[in-house]
């Protein structure tokens, strides 16, 4: 299978390097990478040019348009048989397209969905982030542990559609805001299928700040909303869970007021839930610290995402 690698960058040369790097040690190579740089102040230009004798690479630049339609403009050149689609702060293990095409053929996939994870290497922020964003502990737990692969909904940081789906459906109908979940949504009903392939992980190097993984799950939360103008049912119970949770936080101090009893049972349940994910976090990273620090990321990405869905709600009610 011929696979087309398509890359979207903005202003993050340095982290598209890795992820050039990683792909030049794929143990499976039969695939051309098309890197669209979207209107990007830091050009990314000196950095492709240094892998053209390692990868068969296309670079386009274009005026900003947004991730989505940076999609859009590589997969109209595309050539392969399959696009393969990653954020550029990502890095592939050497197996991935190897798992990967063993996968669709022998599961006969028209898209695919894979999950993300932290490299042992990773500072301790990039691993709680990690944590929180794909844990069972907070409502990341769906975006790689699902029992059901089919019922995925794939990601832009690493997904893949068959070029008769592009050929059938289009690309990406919004530029950045929750557009692959649109996609993913809109693959299913015409019935192609679409599934997750846990095997096609890639190491997630977010490079956020505490302050950016906040307004960007807040905005998470806000997408999760702006998809209900394309795909009315996009909105269900398990994405309320983090406004869920953020209204029993908000609502304490007035338990403490209105009823004694409920407030020791709300400090008991947000208790035990605390030292879960501190213990779930700290054996599986192998760190206290990360432990530790994953009960921060969890509690911002839960109640960020609850605010961003709540916000953005409430702006389409009103609005209409």
């Amino acid at each position: 299978m011929y696979f087309s690698v398509i890359i979207p960058v903005y202003n993050r040369p340095e982290e598209l390097k890795d992820l050039l790097s990683s792909l030049v040690h794929q143990t499976y190579r039969n695939f051309e990478v098309i890197v669209v740089e979207d209107g990007s102040a830091l050009s990314s230009e000196a950095v492709v040019e240094s892998f053209k004798t390692d990868l068969r690479l296309t670079y386009i630049v274009q005026e900003n348009t947004g991730q989505g339609f940076a999609r859009n403009h590589a997969m109209k050149v595309a050539n392969g048989d399959f696009y393969v689609i990653f954020d550029s702060d990502v890095i592939l293990p050497s197996h991935y397209f190897e798992v990967l095409n063993q996968s669709i053929v022998a599961r006969k996939l028209d898209a695919f969905g894979g999950p993300d994870a932290a490299d042992s290497n990773f500072s301790v922020l990039q691993k709680a982030m990690n944590f929180a964003m794909t844990s069972f502990w907070t409502t990341g737990g769906i975006r790689g542990k699902l029992k059901n692969p089919a019922s995925f909904q794939a990601r832009g940081f690493n997904m893949g559609v068959s070029a008769k789906i592009y050929q059938e459906l289009g690309g990406f109908a919004d530029p950045n805001r929750g557009e692959d979940i649109e996609y993913s949504m809109r693959i299913k009903k015409a019935g192609f299928k679409l599934e997750l392939v846990t095997e096609a992980f890639v190491y997630h190097k977010r490079k956020n700040t505490v302050l950016s993984f906040a307004k960007q799950s807040f905005s998470f939360g806000e997408n999760r909303v702006n998809v209900s103008r394309f795909q009315p049912e996009a909105i269900k119970l398990v994405h309320c869970l983090p406004a869920l949770f953020l209204l029993f936080i908000v609502s304490i101090p007035v338990v403490a007021v209105i009823s004694p009893v409920a407030f020791q049972l709300q400090l008991a349940l947000l208790g035990l839930w605390c030292i879960g994910l501190v213990l779930s976090s700290t054996v599986e990273n192998r760190s206290i610290v990360v432990g530790l620090l994953s009960l921060v990321t969890a509690l911002i990405q839960l109640c960020a995402y609850g605010a961003g869905l709540i916000s953005e709600f409430a702006k389409k009610m009103a609005l209409g």
